[in-house]
């Protein structure tokens, strides 16, 4: 392949936290590839790596939502979603959230968007879920969505292993 990986970190992308329940329990990841598919009726996309436990939570329990993440939130609750597993970590404990269309909305949100799954795609290393939209808010009106780049230049975080852009370095 002749190409810059990093190239990837240039695309417009959010960071998001995508929710679902494992067996009653509330559980997620972080995703940054996650996109509007179609308005009427609405339809929403996310890729969730298979080694994710939430991929296999989302296959079980047929929901997802998709929170999305303001530039001010809390970067330790990127890392505690984004670098462990909830097979050895309950990834709720201490962090508020409610039930909004059935499904655990994280309370720091700037908004969300709930979806049923309507359709899967398998890739050799992700799943893409696309939802059809069952409820979505805007919680916070005031702050920005936080990109990817914003992530990564702002916050200096690194992706993690399982993300789409991660890059292993030598």
């Amino acid at each position: 392949m002749d190409y810059n990986p990093k190239v990837f970190t240039k695309l417009s992308y959010g960071v998001y936290i995508v929710t679902t329940w494992d067996r009653g329990k509330p559980t997620g990841c972080v995703a940054n590839s996650a996109m509007q598919i179609t308005s009427e009726p609405a339809t929403i996309a996310v890729s969730i790596h298979h080694n994710n436990f939430t991929n296999t939570c989302i296959k079980q329990c047929n929901h997802f939502a998709v929170n999305i993440m303001a530039e001010n939130q809390a970067p330790d609750l990127i890392g505690k979603m984004g670098y462990s597993s909830a097979k050895r970590v309950k990834k709720f404990d201490g962090v508020p959230y409610t039930l909004k269309s059935r499904m655990p909305i994280i309370d720091s949100s700037l908004g969300f968007v709930s979806c049923k799954v309507i359709n899967t795609v398998e890739t050799d290393t992700h799943t893409i879920f696309i939802g059809e939209v069952i409820g979505g808010e805007i919680m916070d009106e005031q702050s920005k969505p936080m990109t990817y780049a914003y992530y990564h230049d702002v916050v200096k975080a690194k992706a993690a292993p399982n993300a789409p852009t991660f890059i292993k370095e030598d």
